[in-house]
Formats: C-alpha cells, structure tokens, sequence
C-alpha cells in the first residue's frame, strides 16, 4: 500500500488517535499514514479522456461543453477563459492571459505571452509629474492594452480545432444573462463608491442604483448586453470571413483584426480616452501576443517550466535550483526547519525577481542565463543563515555566472529592502494576494493547457460601449530604474506580472500542470504544491489542499509595492514548539485557516494511463472529468 507523508498536526484522523499517548510531542513532527486513511475537503477528479478545471463552476461547464464538441484540450480552455473573463472572476475580457501548452505532436511546451502594452504617453516622468510612486492602482491610468482577446484567439487559432463561435457561445450566453455568484456580487458592492467615478462601469454594475444594495443580488441574473454585442462582433467577423473562403484560422484572425484594429477597437479607445485615458489605435495596432519557449529547469529527475521574465515564474526554478541539494524529506513537512528553508531561499530568489525581472523585449537584457545556472543557486545557498531570518536579504549578482559583467553594481550597493509598511495587515494582505484565477486541461490525445489569466479586476473601468474591463496592469511597472532597470514604464513595455502558469514533464511526458491565483504569493505557493508532491509523496488533492507558508518580505506587485521583513503567514494547524521555534529565528508570526490562493493542478498517472485533477478547497474552483 502506497503511504504519504502528512503532518499530524494538520491531518491527524479520529482513527489515529489512539496512537498519540505512544508519541513524544518535543521531537515528532511527522507520521506516516495509509493513503486509505486521509481525508480531502474535495475528491480527487480522475478522468481518462478529458480533465476541466477552472476558477468557477460555471466556467468549467464551459470547458466541458467544448470537449461535448469534439474539441481538444486548447478549445476548452479558451472556453473556460471566456466564460470566468464574462464572469469577472477577478478578471474580465480587457485583462491579460499567459498560458503553457504542451503540444503531443511535437513533444514541445510552448508559452503564450498575451500581457498587454503600456499605451503612448505611459512614462515613467508623466506619472513622476503626478506625483505618484507607482502607477495608480485602479482607474484608465492604470490600463495597459487588452490581452486576453489577443490571447484566448491566437491559442484557439494555432493549436485548437473549433471555430470561435464554437468557443465564444458559453461567453455569449453567460453576457446575455446569467445567475451571478456571490463573490461577484459582494465585491461590486464593496467597490461602488469607486465604480460610480466611471459612467460605463456604472451602468453595468449597478442596476440597483439608489438602492441600499446598488450590485446585482446574488442569484440575480446579471446582464451585460453591451458585451455580448462585442462578441457577436467577433463570431461575424469570423463567419465573413470563411463564406469568402478563408481557412478556419484565417478566420479567426479575421476576429482578431476587428477587435484590435476594427470598429471594436475605435469604441474601445473613445471610450477609454474620454475616461481619462490614454490608450490609441497605434497602441492596440502594434501589440502582438507572442509564442515563446518557456525556461525551464531539471528538480531531480523532473524538468518543470515556466514563462520568462516578463512574469515572475523563473522565481520558481530559481528556488528549485536552491533546494535540490538540501534533504528535505530529512527536515520533515512544516517543521521549523523546513520552514526557515523555504523562507530564506524565497527571501534571496524573490530579491532577485524584484531587481532583474522584466520585459524581455525591450532592452536591457534579463541575465535570465546567469539566474537559472545551478552554479548561480549553489553560492546563493551559501548566504542562508540557519539560526536566523534574513531581513535584508538582497539581490544577488547573476553576471559572473553567464561570462558577463553586472552593468548595475552600482544600483546593488545602494538597494536595500523598503521600510517596513505603514498600512494595516487588512489593506496589505489585499494587495499582496490579489487575485486572479487559474485554468487546467488536458485530454486523451496528450495536449495539455496550464492558464493563469487576469486584469480587469472589480472595480473595473469600462471602456466605452465595448463591455469591456480595462485591466490595472500599470501598477506593477516602477518608475525609478534604482529599484529595477528592467521594469521601468515605458510606451509599448509590458509590466512584470505575478501570474505564472506551472508545467513539468518526466521522462519527456506530461507529469504535472499547476496554476493558482493570488499575486505575490503564486510561487511561493506552487513551490510548495510541487514539492508536496515530489518530495512528500502527496496525491494531487492533498498536495493542493495542503498547508503553505507565505512569505511577506518580497516587494509587493500591487499598489504602494509594499513588504513587510520577517512576517511570516502560517496554517492555524502549525504546533506551538514550531512557533516558538520560528520567533526565536525572528519571524513574526500571522495565521490562518488557509493559507494559499487555490491552486489547481492534474497529474498524469502513466501506470494507469489516467489523469487526476485537483482543485483545492481555498476558493470556487471547480473541475469536472470524464
């Protein structure tokens, strides 16, 4: 029989209990348990043709409405990214997708960059003259470029095998009328002081204006014509173009020119523009998504991949590169050990993130080379303290090891973490952890889709008669070069984004796909969702489920960028000799019931032949399988 590796603390069940009195609590901080013994909040969803997950249930639906088709993998996950887009699951259709796709036909992992542009006039010195730190967090001044529609056309385009109307129905409907969900609901009602400043987003979230309760209730049938009309646009412009005899990706592509350079586009920026905002046709004309090869890093005998720079996900295999050589399973899950060790390698990994990490389409030069070399990760190892926190942990110098010189050594000397907050843990954790959402499919013929779109968050600002959400993306640029030469505003740049989709494949095959929501803490999260199941032997329900730790010392994405040193997020489950433990290293402590973003995931059983999905118990996602 198969075991697993659980804290006992955390999972301990009634059955098991008689075995306390034998236990000594000063030294123990694990038991091994019979699989058959552990319990999950949700059941594993195992399939064998098809795996749907997605941020809502509804959303999944859709995904398995595609697959009903006869579609693949890539169709219902465009599917599913329409419909939680219509469904503002924090995001909406004027946000920015980034994707993995395996390919079976090739054996390849492609990334899919469709994060959108800092529009004309977007510099640095123009938001420095508003006197603003960063770029604003809400508002047509924090807008970058739609994404997601770029996105969700080039996948379906290149690698799916419906039509867009197809794809767009489950959209289409949800935008004539659909049942909206609570979490939707409450957050319109928490943001309408903010949504009433703008005329567009007025209209369509709030239908109870003057009311006590202005947002839709929930179970209301939420209705949102104008952007069904914007899709329709988009399935007649395919519709055009194949009865004049074009190819069903030259069709979709039709779609894609009236959306960024037709009538919808022209709406598109009126209506931004008489906002306040600054995005042209120029700036929708020339923004392009893009078909990248990921980076990637071998942990042990399984090589994981992530999208480059203009995200944080090398973060992730920078930290992979670290923990390879320490013993983890010796240290034991969740002990204080464990603990200091992934909060100190995410203290030197994230520094890193926060200084080099940018677009890699604009100059300067991401030393991604020297970032990712396991020689890199061994001399940062060396910098870990074991009896303490670090909480002036800094960037490293990656150069030397990619035959280089660091142009910026002299930024380095003078970088030194922020000072401490002065908002309220409330305010911080709200920016910290903004969310996102996260899908993951995967089929019989081997394709598999790993998606973490976003942008175009409630409160969102509505351009024009489009429907359509304008994402907040601006703020995550800087605009002094001292704090991070690579991600300066600046038109026609992307800003560095948190959202990383996970892939990872063994032996050349499809082994695991993971994303989660929950800004800074993605990868902090998905590290130790994939270490659970390496190194802790977990099942893919249990690994998504279980416990994290969540480090606050990286500067934030969001807002103020702001960071608090030391302070340190742990499950409410944790013992009391682990805390001690910790606050003599010099952590501060916080707690919760649950500790990451929910983090979806499907492993690929090769024994069996079979795929298991996971969907943790930590938001509304949903998976189906068949």
């Amino acid at each position: 029989m198969r075991s697993v590796v659980v804290p006992f603390q955390y999972h301990l069940t009634q059955s098991a209990m008689p075995c306390l009195r034998f236990l000594h609590f000063s030294v123990l901080t694990l038991v091994v348990l019979p699989a058959t013994a552990q319990r999950t909040a949700k059941p594993v969803l195992h399939g064998r043709h098809w795996v749907a997950i997605t941020g809502k249930p509804l959303g999944a639906t859709a995904g398995v409405m595609m697959f009903a088709k006869g579609g693949n993998a890539v169709d219902a996950a465009c599917a599913m990214l329409g419909a939680t887009s219509t469904m503002w699951d924090v995001l909406s259709w004027g946000g920015e997708t980034q994707a993995l796709i395996y390919n079976p036909n090739t054996g390849k992992v492609v990334g899919i960059n469709a994060l959108g542009i800092a529009p004309a006039g977007a510099t640095a010195n123009f938001y420095k003259q508003k006197d603003l730190k960063y770029p604003p967090e809400f508002g047509p001044l924090a807008a970058v470029t739609p994404g997601t529609p770029g996105g969700l056309m080039v996948m379906l385009a290149e690698y799916g095998t419906l039509r867009l109307a197809d794809v767009l129905m489950p959209s289409i409907q949800m935008a004539d009328g659909y049942p909206i969900e609570e979490e939707a609901s409450l957050s319109i009602e928490q943001h309408k002081e903010r949504i009433k400043e703008w005329p567009y987003s007025k209209e369509v979230f709030l239908p109870h204006l003057g009311e006590e309760y202005e947002a839709p209730a929930t179970g209301e049938i939420f209705r949102q014509p104008e952007l069904a009309r914007t899709l329709r646009k988009l399935v007649e412009a395919e519709a055009e173009a194949l009865a004049a005899g074009k190819s069903r990706k030259e069709a979709i592509y039709a779609a894609y020119d009236r959306f960024y350079r037709g009538d919808i586009a022209e709406e598109l920026v009126r209506g931004t523009q008489e906002q306040g905002g600054l995005i042209t046709m120029a700036d929708l004309d020339k923004w392009q998504v893009y078909i990248e090869e990921p980076v990637t890093t071998d942990y042990k005998d399984v090589q994981v991949y992530k999208l480059t720079s203009w995200v944080q996900g090398p973060v992730m295999l920078q930290a992979l590169n670290m923990l390879e050589e320490m013993d983890l399973q010796a240290m034991g899950y969740n002990s204080a050990r464990y603990i200091h060790a992934l909060y100190q390698v995410m203290n030197l990994t994230f520094a890193d993130r926060d200084f080099y990490y940018g677009d890699p389409y604009f100059p300067p030069e991401e030393p991604l080379a020297g970032l990712l070399s396991k020689e890199y990760a061994r001399e940062r190892a060396k910098e870990i303290d074991w009896t303490k926190n670090n909480a002036e942990a800094k960037p490293g110098d990656p150069y030397p090891f990619q035959g280089e010189e660091n142009p910026y050594l002299e930024y380095l000397k003078d970088w030194a973490v922020l000072e401490e907050t002065t908002s309220d843990e409330t305010t911080f954790d709200e920016d910290f952890y903004a969310g996102t959402t996260s899908i993951q499919a995967a089929d019989a013929e081997g394709w598999v889709v790993s998606v973490t779109p976003s942008g175009g968050w409630i409160p969102a600002t509505i351009a024009g008669r489009t429907g359509i959400g304008l994402s907040q993306r601006m703020q995550s640029f800087v605009l002094d070069p001292a704090e991070n030469p690579f991600n300066v505003a600046e038109p026609g740049k992307r800003p560095r984004a948190t959202l990383t989709p996970g892939m990872a494949l063994k032996d050349g095959k499809p082994y695991l796909s993971f994303a989660v929501q929950g800004g800074d803490s993605q990868d902090q999260n998905l590290l130790q969702f994939f270490l659970n199941m390496v190194e802790f032997d977990m099942n893919v329900q249990e690994a998504v489920e279980a416990a994290n730790i969540n480090s606050s010392q990286l500067r934030g994405s969001f807002g103020e960028h702001e960071n608090w040193p030391g302070r340190l997020l742990l499950h409410d489950g944790v013992p009391d000799w682990v805390r001690q433990e910790l606050r003599k290293m010099g952590y501060r402590l916080t707690f919760r019931a649950r500790t990451s973003g929910p983090i979806t995931a499907i492993y690929f059983d090769r024994e069996h032949g079979t795929m298991w999905g996971g969907a943790s118990n930590h938001g509304e996602d949903y998976g189906l399988a068949w």
